[in-house]
């Protein structure tokens, strides 16, 4: 990191963009962690606030983030400067259609009128509109269902695969009554399968493990005993795979999809830190009495994911 004092740039500003530019070509990734405050101070010579400044700016901005008493981590790679790219685009298209208004007579309020009118249009057509989110598991799709219903104003319910199939009234009806089903991008092609004679669009959505689980986990010294409680063996091993791939695979994680007290107690009593599914997060806590640390292993959506589904939609209902 090279510091220029006499350059007139702010150094906490100069901090900051060397760490966005090690991220941006791969020397910062995501997971690693950065020094302490004090001891890049010391490094380049600078005070601990201008540290705190650059890293604080960086959190708020959700490229870094913090763990109190385990240090500050990437939590981003590229997310700000591509926002930036898109905002500048977005910018542009603004500002056609300002001048393509104000060539045909409109003033800047009445162009302000006509893109507010608009807005509320889509926000009231994803406000009327039913999806059903399926999952190979009923956990993890009402997690997602729940995580769209509230980031968007679109009225989605979860389901399963098997309940695609199912030939029970209440299913068939909710399945008929909508157009939109979203599923994570590993079942689009079997959940399309059970679909095709019927008039509906399969959109797939990308997951993601979240990094301050992961993280959290990577803090845990050698030797931890570590259980996993979850529903679904589908999730199970879908948290057994996300360690492994991130490089955190321990041999000795035992786990239980049991929904037996006595079997549950077993993995509780033989463990330090037990990992649970969104699902099992308070019957486990209540049964471990606060003598153990539980840590819910939570699957998030890739928002830019569900921005382009939330653009498909809009064409769809465009068109009818």
């Amino acid at each position: 990191m090279k510091i220029e004092r006499d350059s007139g740039v702010p150094i906490y500003i100069q901090v900051r963009n060397c760490i966005m530019d090690d991220i941006k070509n791969g020397r910062l990734k995501i997971g690693e962690k950065l020094p302490t405050e004090r001891d890049l101070a010391l490094k380049l010579k600078v005070s601990r606030n201008t540290i705190s400044s650059a890293y604080n700016a960086l959190e708020q901005e959700g490229v870094l983030i913090s763990f109190q008493g385990k240090g500050t981590f990437v939590a981003e790679e590229g997310n700000t400067w591509k926002q930036e790219t898109v905002k500048d685009k977005i910018n542009k298209i603004i500002d056609l259609g300002l001048e393509e208004a104000i060539e045909n007579g409109f003033n800047t309020k009445e162009f302000m009128a006509i893109v507010q009118e608009r807005v509320k249009e889509k926000e009231i057509l994803f406000k009327n509109l039913n999806a059903i989110f399926v999952e190979c598991n009923m956990e993890q799709a009402r997690f997602f269902a729940e995580e769209l219903n509230r980031t968007t104003n679109l009225n989605v319910i979860p389901m399963t695969i098997n309940q695609l199939s199912d030939e029970e009234q209440d299913i068939k009806k909710a399945i008929s009554e909508i157009r939109i089903i979203i599923t994570s991008f590993n079942h689009v092609n079997e959940v399309k399968s059970f679909v095709k004679d019927q008039k509906k669009e399969v959109f797939g959505v990308a997951t993601i493990p979240s990094l301050e689980t992961i993280v959290k986990i990577a803090q845990y010294p050698k030797g931890t005993r570590i259980g996993q409680i979850t529903l679904s063996k589908e999730f199970y091993y879908k948290i057994k795979y996300a360690l492994s791939s991130a490089g955190l695979e321990k041999a000795d994680i035992n786990g239980t999809t049991s929904r037996e007290q006595s079997e549950v107690m077993k993995i509780i009593d033989a463990s330090d830190v037990i990992i649970v599914s969104h699902g099992r997060e308070e019957e486990v806590s209540k049964l471990a009495g606060g003598k153990k640390e539980i840590v819910r292993f939570d699957y998030i959506l890739d928002q830019s994911s569900v921005q382009a589904i939330l653009s498909k939609i809009m064409e769809i209902k465009s068109s009818l």
